[in-house]
């Protein structure tokens, strides 16, 4: 299994090069130590690796263990001192040595017991840190980029400022060849120090074959400069869902990486890491970009049967009609809305029938080889595909069973159509049908378990709807498979009026989903405009269908 993760800030490259090939200071710089120190990388056992200290102390020095064998020098700064953990991650990267941190108050046993592991001899306590009891001499430093530049023979430039906010993507970008001094944005420094100087560090081989990923928590900072000095890439997420970004995707598609450290408690507590790494690292994206449908995107769909325009739009034209034609549809939403629009096809593949047919359940099923050209052409054209289901007499899975081959491809989702599904007694156009959420959540399981089993893409799953009795026990539909992105779509028609409380009454109390609005072309009295659905359509639809 392939284990990857995300980005959200530029990376460099790792280029080795010891402190002593650093540019320094002829005349403020005291003389330096005989003899060079040394460190050692080490490269995860397993391919994913989760740190899950939420205390930025014990954080640190699990990120050291993961990541270097030993190091004569280490770097220690307080937790909390912005000031001295930024300038000490710009020492760190640059010197090819661990980030550690002391605490702020109570015992200094983890760091301790971290620098007696790395056979560390020498310490530069930058800022407030005092590193005192840990062992190893001391080298005090003040929180300024001057007195860090005169202890480690470091040139880093001028000082970059950064905000609070922005510490760990700013650390995680950190260019060990050209360190550069990472200030607080405030300005703020602090601890003192006198004119001590580090031996000449020898950098360690670099972790070019792993890969650090974290959200950007605080508590990720020291870990993150760490592994900078480490030569392992850092990325930083934004997320704990590593199938969200679009850069990401593309980004683990082509590296590959041979480990992946995932750093940070938000991760370690997020359910499914390993499979959303191993989905990510396919590369396979969605139309319109990444791996997660909603929020990051507004579909708008043709609605219809192939072949018929008697069921809506979809087949009142062939395939590379409806391609032009939905695209068209998009179009008219992009201007309107601030995230991208991408178009759709909502393929009706199961047609309720007036008829029992050869297997008694009033549905005729269209074969998988009739709607192959549809699916691939809206794949090559980057169209979404939703595949819509009325089963009749028969249940859901097995008629979602059916197209299994269709459904295995990436761009493609499923709708349930309750309205067509019939009771042993019942027929169509007689009576409403309806579902009970139990074989809704059949479904989701099945549907789940396909996307995860190939490592697709999520998947959309629409459940029509137009009365809350269409789906009995609507409240314990199961939307906890981040597989798939569940959307009720609201079908009613007619006068504006009516659709608007069929539109409140479906979101009362409803479990949480994303939401769908359907606009009929020749039902509804009158048809909203783009313009009117963004706007009297509150919330705003993720997905827009025309009938």
């Amino acid at each position: 299994m392939r284990n990857t993760a995300v980005v959200a800030v530029a990376l460099l490259l790792l280029a080795g090069c010891s402190a002593g090939e650093q540019t320094e200071s002829d005349e403020a710089a005291p003389e330096r130590s005989q003899g060079a120190a040394t460190a050692g990388t080490a490269a995860p056992d397993e391919r994913l690796t989760v740190i899950g200290d939420a205390d930025p102390v014990a954080s640190a020095a699990a990120t050291s263990r993961v990541l270097f064998a030993r190091a004569d020098v280490a770097v220690v700064a307080r937790d909390g001192d912005l000031a001295g953990e930024l300038l000490g991650a710009s020492a760190a990267a640059g010197l090819g040595v661990p980030l550690l941190l002391e605490p702020a108050e109570g015992s200094g046993d983890v760091l301790a017991e971290e620098l007696d592991r790395l056979g560390t001899t020498t310490v530069l306590a930058v800022g407030e840190a005092t590193a005192e009891g840990a062992g190893p001499e001391v080298v005090a430093v003040a929180a300024e980029p001057g007195a860090v530049e005169r202890a480690t023979g470091l040139d880093l430039g001028d000082a970059d400022e950064v905000a609070g906010d922005s510490a760990v993507a700013a650390v995680a970008a950190l260019d060990p060849e050209e360190p550069v001094a990472l200030v607080p944005e405030d300005g703020s420094s602090g601890g003192g120090g006198g004119d001590g100087r580090l031996p000449d560090v020898d950098r360690p081989e670099p972790l070019t074959g792993t890969l650090v990923v974290t959200t950007g928590s605080p508590e990720s900072l020291a870990g993150a400069a760490t592994a900078r000095a480490a030569g392992a890439r850092v990325v930083v997420t934004g997320t704990d869902d590593p199938r969200a970004s679009t850069e990401l995707v593309e980004l683990l598609a082509e590296e590959q990486p041979d480990a992946v450290v995932a750093l940070g408690a938000d991760l370690a507590a997020a359910d499914g890491l390993d499979w959303k790494l191993a989905t990510a690292a396919t590369g396979t994206q969605l139309p319109g970009g990444g791996q997660l449908l909603f929020p990051g995107r507004m579909m708008v769909a043709l609605y219809g049967y192939p072949g018929s325009g008697a069921l809506g739009l979809l087949g009142e034209q062939d395939v590379p009609g409806a391609v032009d034609r939905a695209r068209q549809y998009a179009a008219d939403y992009e201007p309107l809305v601030d995230r991208p629009v991408v178009p759709a096809f909502e393929i009706i593949a199961t047609v309720a029938s007036e008829f029992p047919g050869t297997d008694g359940n009033y549905s005729t099923e269209s074969d998988v080889e009739e709607l192959r050209p549809w699916v691939e052409a809206a794949g090559e054209a980057g169209i979404y595909v939703v595949l819509d289901l009325q089963p009749g007499r028969t249940d859901f899975v097995t008629q979602a069973e059916l197209y299994r081959p269709l459904l295995e491809l990436p761009n493609v989702g499923l709708a349930l159509d309750p309205e067509w599904r019939l009771r042993p007694d019942q027929v169509h156009l007689t009576q409403i049908g309806s579902v009970d959420v139990e074989e809704v959540n059949r479904v989701v399981t099945w549907l789940a378990d396909l996307t995860r089993e190939n490592a697709l893409p999520q998947k959309l799953l629409v459940l029509h709807q137009f009365r809350l009795d269409m789906i009995p026990g609507r409240e314990r539909l199961d939307t906890s498979r981040d597989e798939l992105a569940v959307l009720v779509h609201a079908d009613g028609q007619g006068p504006q009026g009516s659709k608007q409380a069929t539109w409140q009454n479906l979101r009362a109390g409803a479990p949480p989903v994303w939401w769908g609005w359907k606009n009929f072309i020749d039902e509804d009295q009158p048809m909203l405009t783009p313009q009117e659905t963004v706007t009297q359509v509150v919330p705003v639809p993720d997905l827009v269908s025309y009938q």
